[in-house]
């Protein structure tokens, strides 16, 4: 059984490598990223792009070699040492430009986090299995595509196609989620930040005259209240969802209000 897991890594680590490349390569936003990434201050930032390129060719190059029958041992070494050579600039990249993304995969500004290093360990451990298999290499097994499902998991640069629309359905399909929230778990600042956000805020912010003055809770509204020269500026901020555009501004008179 060993054997035949060993056997399917040189497909598992192609198959990345040939995403890897072919995004350096040729990614639409490549050049940018690269500027962005922590490669910039590894080479400097006119040198980027091109160490770049030289990557994507070689992991190019190894995928190749793993895939052009027959299968030798040092085709796994390349790719194992190849996957040693990601995971330290990894570990350059986390402790040097903690902000920084490491510009492997498309075009994302996600910093280094634990699934870049978990993702690399992998690549790393089937480097190493690669080089202990059959120069026959039999079809994909069960155990090559949890492999190729881990590494797509653990790949920051997907989340958008199906990591952020599962919360999305989380958050509408769970009923704690979908009540609204009480008032007191809702800080002051984070309807600030959504009011300051907000058309109304913008169309009436001219007038406003002082900072907030007051603020109630009532029926999953919070009311913010600020001075507006002869008149008073009450703006009711919604204490669940976070859409702007859903914040309301009536200005009434300071006798109306008491």
């Amino acid at each position: 059984m060993l054997n035949g897991i060993a056997a399917s890594q040189p497909y598992v680590i192609a198959l990345f490598l040939l995403w890897a490349g072919l995004m350096k390569l040729f990614g639409r936003r490549m050049r940018a990223q690269a500027g962005r990434s922590a490669l910039a201050r590894l080479v400097g930032a006119a040198r980027a792009v091109p160490a770049l390129r030289l990557v994507g060719l070689a992991e190019l190059a190894v995928a190749a070699a793993l895939l052009v029958p027959p299968l030798h041992p040092l085709d796994g070494a390349a790719a194992a040492l190849l996957a040693a050579g990601f995971l330290g600039y990894l570990g350059y990249a986390y402790v040097a430009a903690p902000a920084a993304s490491c510009g492997c995969l498309g075009d994302h500004a996600k910093p280094v986090d634990v699934r870049s290093f978990a993702r690399a360990g992998l690549l790393l451990a089937a480097g190493l299995l690669a080089t202990t298999a059959p120069a026959a290499q039999p079809p994909i097994g069960p155990v090559a595509v949890l492999e190729v499902v881990a590494l797509l998991a653990l790949s920051s640069e997907l989340d958008r196609h199906w990591l952020v629309p599962l919360r999305r359905l989380r958050v509408r399909l769970r009923p704690p989620l979908t009540a609204p929230p009480a008032s007191g778990d809702v800080p002051l600042e984070t309807s600030l930040h959504l009011l300051r956000r907000s058309p109304a805020y913008c169309s009436a912010s001219a007038r406003l005259t002082s900072d907030v003055r007051e603020t109630w809770d009532e029926d999953g509204t919070r009311f913010v209240v600020y001075g507006a020269g002869p008149h008073t500026a009450v703006f009711a901020v919604p204490l669940s969802g976070d859409d702007p555009r859903a914040v309301r501004v009536a200005l009434v008179d300071e006798a109306a209000l008491t």
